[in-house]
């Protein structure tokens, strides 16, 4: 399996644990929630359905009574396929959210994984948030390092162009530090409650003490990023 259709099926079955849905409204969630997927082609959205159907992490089923009602005076019209995560689904997902390998910290993968935050637990985001800061912060010495060699020949525009790079990688690693820094403070908050007890949200294991700021700095957008 590709590092692209990984992300879809990562992507897919987030959306699904929070409802089930049609294809249709999978492919507007993830075109209008999860930028990373903006210029994703949709042609590759119901092959990946078919292949979670197959592997038992998905189940088809009919459209609602009332779709059905509105559906049947539309000559040849069916109703519409609803994607329902099963059990082995949600436990996948689970096992999916749990990992912190490098491939978390890429651009496209990270974008994905800090989308379902809410659903990961504390020492999971706070090993995918450093290893991602980790990661951009050799990408940003290379850069550098890179800048300073080919400074001279580098025409105005092409050097405008290496600055707007490194200064998009190092408002992100501001960003990261922040919200780092912000869980690293809920985290000593949740130790400090009463009884040492954690107060935890039932559905996603998010402590009462959302990151600082996290409305303010929405997740970077790397589809355009030049700072590869």
């Amino acid at each position: 399996m590709s590092r692209r259709s990984g992300i879809l099926e990562f992507a897919v079955l987030g959306l699904l644990r929070e409802s089930p849905m049609h294809g249709y409204e999978l492919r507007k969630r993830l075109n209008t929630s999860l930028g990373v997927f903006r210029a994703f082609s949709y042609g590759s959205l119901y092959p990946c359905l078919k292949t979670l159907v197959a592997n038992g992490w998905l189940i088809e089923e009919s459209g609602t009574a009332t779709a059905e009602a509105l559906a049947a005076p539309l000559a040849g019209r069916r109703a519409k396929i609803v994607y329902r995560l099963t059990a082995e689904g949600k436990e996948h997902f689970e096992e999916l959210l749990s990992q912190t390998g490098p491939d978390a910290y890429e651009d496209e993968h990270f974008a994905a994984r800090f989308a379902f935050f809410g659903q990961t637990s504390r020492d999971v985001r706070m090993r995918v948030l450093e290893g991602r800061r980790s990661r951009l912060e050799e990408r940003l010495e290379k850069m550098r390092a890179s800048l300073a060699r080919t400074r001279e020949r580098l025409d105005d525009y092409t050097l405008e162009l290496q600055r707007h790079g490194m200064e998009s990688v190092e408002r992100e690693v501001r960003w990261l530090n922040e919200l780092i820094e912000s869980e690293r403070a809920g985290r000593d908050q949740q130790r400090s409650g009463p009884g040492g007890s954690a107060q935890q949200n039932s559905t996603s294991g998010e402590s009462d003490v959302l990151p600082r700021r996290r409305g303010d700095n929405p997740p970077p957008d790397t589809s355009g990023d030049t700072a590869k």
